[in-house]
C-alpha cells in the first residue's frame, strides 16, 4: 500500500502544473518504476510493460484527475471514445494511479493470436455483439463487486468522421452503476485521435500528439437507485453520465460543444458495444 500511495502522490503531483503542460520525464519515468506489477496475468503484464515506453516516447501526456479513481474497490470509468489507441491510453492512465482496469472488448478478439492473450489473461470481458450482451453484463457486475475497475467506453464506438464531442450513447454503463451502486467516474481524453485518426493505419509521430486525460468526481445517480430501475432512470442516468464526460472533454478542449439539439438522444437498447479495438 505504501507502494500505491507513492505512486499516486507522483502521478497526481502533475495537477499542480499548468494544464496543457506535458507530464515531466521524471514522472513518467517514476510512474513506470512504480505501477503495479501484480494481478494482471502474464500477457497483459507484458503489454503493458511493452507499450509503455512505446507510448511515452510517441506523444505526451497531460494526466489530471487521478484522485478520483479510488485506490481500492470496484469503480466504473466511464470514457468518450476517439480512436483505436485509447484502452492503451486508459491502461497507462490507471495503472498510474496504481490500478489495473479491465475492458469490456468484441468476443471475435479473444481468438486473435496477438491481442487475445492480454484478453484472455487480463480477465477482460468479452461481449457478443451478435447477442443481447446480458452475459457481458453480468460479468462486469460482478468484476465490479470483487473490486475491480472495469473501463466502458458509453458510446460504444468512434465515428470516423466526427467533431470528437461525445455521440448518442447505450444505457449498459447506466444499468451496472444502478445495479452494483458503485462510482461511476466520469473520464475524458483528447489526443488520442491525434496520434491515431480514427482513418488512419499508421500513427502520426510528428508533431507530437499530447494524450489529455482527466478526470471528475463521480456523478450521483443515488435519487434514481431508489425505485424501480426502468427505462427513465437508465435514460436519465445515462445523460448525467455523458453530460459529466462532455463537461471534462471542455475543459481539455478549450471549447464549446454543439448545441443538445445536433446530437439526438440514444435509443433505450442496454446492450453493451465495446470499442472496435481493445
Amino acid at each position: 500500500m505504501a507502494r500505491q500511495d507513492r505512486l499516486r502522490r507522483i502521478s497526481q503531483a502533475h495537477d499542480r502544473r499548468r494544464p496543457g503542460r506535458p507530464m515531466r520525464l521524471w514522472r513518467k519515468l517514476a510512474i513506470l518504476a512504480l505501477y503495479p506489477r501484480t494481478d494482471r496475468g502474464f500477457w497483459y503484464g507484458f503489454a503493458i510493460d511493452l507499450l509503455w515506453p512505446v507510448l511515452m516516447a510517441v506523444a505526451r501526456w497531460d494526466f489530471r484527475g487521478g484522485r478520483q479513481v479510488p485506490a481500492s474497490g470496484g469503480a466504473l470509468l466511464a470514457v468518450n471514445h476517439l480512436s483505436h489507441v485509447d484502452p492503451i491510453v486508459l491502461v497507462s492512465y490507471c495503472v498510474a494511479q496504481g490500478r489495473v482496469p479491465r475492458f469490456l472488448a468484441m468476443k471475435e478478439l479473444w481468438g486473435q493470436t496477438v491481442v487475445g492473450a492480454p484478453l484472455r489473461g487480463g480477465r477482460h470481458i468479452p461481449v457478443d455483439r451478435s447477442a443481447s450482451g446480458i452475459e457481458a453484463f453480468r460479468a462486469a457486475v460482478e468484476a465490479v463487486r470483487q473490486g475491480e475497475v472495469v473501463v466502458v467506453y458509453p458510446e460504444g464506438g468512434f465515428a470516423e468522421h466526427s467533431d470528437g464531442w461525445p455521440r448518442p450513447a447505450r444505457t449498459g454503463v447506466a444499468r451496472m452503476a444502478l445495479e452494483t451502486g458503485a462510482p461511476v467516474i466520469p473520464v475524458a481524453q483528447w489526443g488520442s485521435n491525434h496520434l491515431l485518426p480514427p482513418t488512419a493505419r499508421v500513427g502520426t509521430l510528428y508533431p507530437r500528439a499530447t494524450l489529455s486525460v482527466l478526470a471528475g468526481p463521480p456523478v450521483t445517480l443515488d435519487d434514481l437507485r431508489e425505485g424501480r430501475i426502468g427505462r427513465t432512470a437508465l435514460q436519465e442516468a445515462t445523460d448525467r453520465i455523458m453530460g459529466r464526460i462532455t463537461e471534462q472533454l471542455v475543459v481539455l478542449r478549450r471549447e464549446e460543444p454543439p448545441q443538445p439539439e445536433v446530437h439526438e438522444r440514444a435509443d433505450h437498447a442496454t446492450e453493451l458495444q465495446p470499442p472496435a479495438v481493445s
